[in-house]
């Protein structure tokens, strides 16, 4: 007789929890009139979540393997779920806004029309709805929750894809500006692909070397026999996935298009979620799979977050849309991060789950702020647009204000004890040098933040059209922007007067970024409980 595999389906709840809502969430658009979809699918979500953050609660201290050791629960992976959970729910409000017309706001009605054709206003004429968008959600989410505990390099993989592709789609389906969206998806899912071929030709080799994809397999052969060349070339090549994730640079080329033109809540999302599935990732295969290429790997990591960081920090200078100015401010971000990861230590590991967590707070914080100023053209990205509006929405400009100084690293922001726990753990372990490139970073990126709260304050910006301000097609409907080059600083391809961007009046956005900035305020003067919640959970199991 041949007995089954034990499963422990307590450890994997929140992971079946989140999945099965998003397959129920399929059947419910097979089956329910359109006209009962949108709230269905908001209220399965929520309780998906809510339930499924319980569930991660209820495992707190749990170190297991509870799928024949495809997947370890543990500190680090319950951590990364927990954070995911209350991130998505921060996200939810602004991803499911209703528009006047009974769709969503932020996506187009019908993603297979022309834009601009009759199919399309049609679609948008009888208040047809993209509500499959919460169901891509769970999926990416679940996808998102398995990477972290992923505990060999099939599951990986496989983790990798279930969050990307949900993306890929969802970044096409912006309701203005389509075909500027409809470039972003494309170009998210052909480098996405590539980097997804790399990191499975990394695995590939891994397997050559050890015989095995279990990362503590892997650890074991790596201790115990010579020559790892073919090894280190694969982790390597199995680095290039990871950091395309989290937007290192050189694999950072798709960033500021896709913030650019996917929908603004799906870019809030995206920018802080993917970041804690990927680093929490990362750090497991440094600790868990290639401590015998400490030396290797690390010097490696040190040369790219180098980079990322002066990519980040310098690009995002020239920008004058804020979100390629916040595409930028994240690329910086992985390269501050990266300086946990180089620390190879459980200090490392807890000021990154701590940097991780706040900076998503802080990022969805940042884009549900972007959300509630808007054109009868789509979002008003552009820095002219936000001139003057602490005179007109002095708590609004506080806010963003607020979250650009976290970004920045200023003291009594959750973003100042990030830095300062990364930087710390990372000169502990020997690496000043990096520390020293950070903090150079860190003064140079105050630069373009103090730029925009000039903008928001004291009206620095030119507030007639200008090259970067112009919308290049207006999009009611009937068409949108394209070309690349065009827009690599922010600038349009043609020069069109900007419409008058208003606040909308949507409280459940107001609360988001009220209780993210309260957050960032809290865990900035007061950062000792998740300090020491992101210590205890920062052994990973092996």
């Amino acid at each position: 007789m041949v007995n089954g595999p034990s499963i422990d389906y307590g450890a994997l709840s929140p992971l079946l929890i989140i999945l099965g809502a998003a397959i129920v969430g399929v059947l419910l658009e097979a089956f329910l009139p359109r006209a009962a979809r949108h709230a269905a699918q908001l209220v399965l979500a929520i309780a998906a979540l809510a339930t499924a953050l319980r569930a991660t609660i209820l495992l707190a201290g749990t170190t297991t393997t509870p799928a024949i050791g495809s997947l370890h629960i543990d500190g680090p992976a319950l951590f990364a779920q927990g954070t995911l959970l209350v991130l998505a729910a921060l996200a939810l409000p602004a991803i499911a806004e209703r528009a006047p017309n009974g769709g969503l706001h932020a996506f187009t009605p019908q993603g297979s029309a022309i834009p601009g054709s009759a199919a399309e206003r049609t679609a948008a004429r009888v208040a047809a709805s993209h509500t499959e968008v919460f169901p891509m959600l769970l999926f990416s989410l679940g996808g998102m929750m398995i990477l972290p505990a992923a505990g060999d390099l099939i599951t990986l993989f496989i983790a990798l894809e279930i969050l990307s592709l949900p993306l890929y789609v969802l970044c096409g389906l912006a309701r203005h500006q389509r075909l500027l969206s409809h470039e972003a998806a494309v170009k998210y899912f052909l480098l996405g692909a590539f980097s997804s071929a790399i990191l499975l030709y990394g695995i590939a080799l891994i397997y050559g070397h050890s015989g095995t994809v279990e990362l503590t397999g892997i650890a074991t052969s790596l201790a115990t026999t010579e020559g790892a060349g073919l090894a280190l070339l694969g982790a390597g090549l199995l680095a290039v996935g990871l950091l395309f994730k989290i937007s290192a640079a050189p694999f950072h080329s798709w960033t500021p298009d896709v913030y650019q033109g996917a929908p603004t809540p799906l870019t809030g999302f995206m920018a802080a979620t993917t970041k804690v599935a990927a680093f929490v990732a990362l750090l497991r295969i440094t600790t868990v799979a290639l401590p015998a290429l400490h030396d290797q790997w690390l010097a490696l990591l040190w040369a790219i977050a180098a980079l990322t960081m002066a990519v980040g920090t310098l690009a995002a200078i020239t920008q004058s849309d804020l979100k390629r100015i916040l595409a930028y401010s994240a690329i910086a971000h992985a390269g501050f991060l990266l300086t946990g990861v180089l620390a190879a230590s459980p200090a490392g590991t807890a000021a990154t789950l701590f940097y991780l967590a706040t900076y998503g707070m802080s990022t969805i914080g940042a884009f549900t702020t972007l959300a509630l100023l808007r054109r009868h053209t789509g979002d008003a990205t552009a820095l002219a647009h936000w001139a003057r509006l602490g005179r007109r929405a002095p708590l609004l400009a506080a806010a963003l204000t607020l979250f650009l100084l976290s970004f920045a690293g200023i003291p009594l922001t959750s973003g100042f004890i990030g830095k300062l726990t990364v930087f710390q753990a990372a000169a502990t372990s020997g690496y000043l040098s990096i520390v020293v490139i950070g903090v150079l970073a860190s003064a140079l990126a105050a630069l373009f933040y103090l730029r925009v709260i000039t903008v928001l304050y004291l009206s620095g910006e030119d507030t007639e059209p200008s090259d970067e301000t112009a919308t290049p097609t207006q999009d009611r409907g009937t068409g949108s922007e394209s070309g690349i080059g065009a827009r690599e600083h922010g600038q349009a391809t043609a020069t069109v007067a900007p419409s008058p961007a208003e606040i909308a009046p949507r409280p459940a956005l107001y609360a988001v970024v009220g209780i993210t900035a309260a957050l960032t305020i809290a865990l900035g003067i007061i950062p000792g409980p998740l300090l020491v919640l992101a210590e205890n959970a920062a052994t990973f199991w092996r």
